[in-house]
């Protein structure tokens, strides 16, 4: 699953919910990713007609929680899943900071002045503004590099205001699916 074009669309959505998760240190962005992920999960059981779905679990002792995909029957699939969201995430680390912010900056402005409709084109703009300016991450494939700076800027805005998470993760969702 090195190649993100081969993933579905469950599995993009899995894939993104898993780079939100990882690293959420704001409190109420990490349980509106849990409830995302429990409605994700149990829309996913819904479409496969499965009846052992567990959803995701909330954290203990601090623990985050991560991405539980023990519907799913391959588990060699649910370890890929992890791997492409833990290549994306060693990616988006690798991002010039200034050009992060200043793009996180331009997108949470752009987002909040005009409807969700819009915000596909909004996070479009600002992920071309951000390769322009230069991320320097040359050497790596561009489809991956342009999925986890959309990622990393859609994290950016959620950890300001949390409660863009589900527009904001189905705006990512339609904006990355190209990639995928």
């Amino acid at each position: 699953m090195d190649n993100l074009r081969n993933l579905t669309s469950h599995q993009s959505a899995l894939v993104v919910l898993s780079f939100l998760q990882a690293d959420c240190s704001n409190a109420v962005l990490r349980e509106a990713v849990v409830s995302l992920g429990n409605d994700l999960t149990r829309d996913i059981c819904g479409d496969l007609e499965c009846d052992s779905c567990d959803p995701i679990s909330g954290s203990i002792d601090g623990i985050l929680p991560s991405v539980d995909l023990r519907w799913q029957e391959d588990l060699v699939e649910d370890a890929a899943i992890q791997e492409v969201a833990a290549n994306l995430r060693h990616t988006a680390d690798q991002f010039q900071q200034c050009v992060v912010v200043q793009a996180t900056n331009n997108l949470s402005r752009n987002i909040s002045r005009s409807p969700c409709e819009n915000w596909t084109q909004h996070l479009s703009l600002e992920v071309e503004n951000a390769l322009r300016q230069g991320v320097c991450l040359e050497h790596l494939p561009q489809e991956r590099v342009i999925v986890a700076l959309s990622l990393t800027l859609v994290k950016g805005v959620c950890e300001r205001v949390p409660q863009l998470l589900r527009d904001l993760f189905d705006t990512a969702l339609r904006y990355i699916s190209p990639h995928f």
